[in-house]
């Protein structure tokens, strides 16, 4: 997938729950295999995390049905406790989030430079599903 020359694209959620339940749901791959993915037809049935500047990672992403599947990697850039987390894709792509306590709720806002394959209200529509799945499994957990 090619970089897209368009304005990066922002998803967000507040989640009813303090800072490290949500650092460790987001981090850990255990926790990661529950929660990411965009609906109930697809899962990610492998994570690995090495959550360090340089350190890389790889959430596997597939249809439960196994027509379709992917693994989701990237490189961190940049990783501050309980505050940011900054990678590059595999294809270049950059992501930004943001962890701000709020006390008993965190606000996590997730910034990515959008693909030129697919639409890009496709593209967030997808990754704020991924982070509506998430706010779900924390707040359930």
């Amino acid at each position: 997938m090619e970089t897209s020359n368009q304005a990066r694209v922002t998803v967000e959620a507040v989640i009813q729950a303090p800072i490290e339940k949500v650092w460790n749901c987001w981090t850990e791959p255990d926790h990661i295999m529950k929660w990411n993915q965009a609906s109930e037809d697809w899962h990610a049935p492998k994570a690995e995390n090495d959550l360090q500047v340089g350190g890389k990672f790889l959430t596997r992403m597939e249809a439960k049905d196994g027509s379709a599947g992917f693994d989701f990697v990237g490189t961190y850039d940049a990783v501050k406790q309980h505050e940011l987390i900054s990678y590059t894709m595999g294809d270049g792509r950059k992501v930004d989030i943001s962890f701000n306590n709020q006390g008993n709720e965190t606000k996590v806002v997730e910034t990515f430079d959008p693909e030129s394959t697919h639409p890009v209200e496709f593209q967030q529509a997808g990754w704020q599903a991924i982070m509506d799945n998430f706010k779900k499994y924390v707040e359930q957990a």
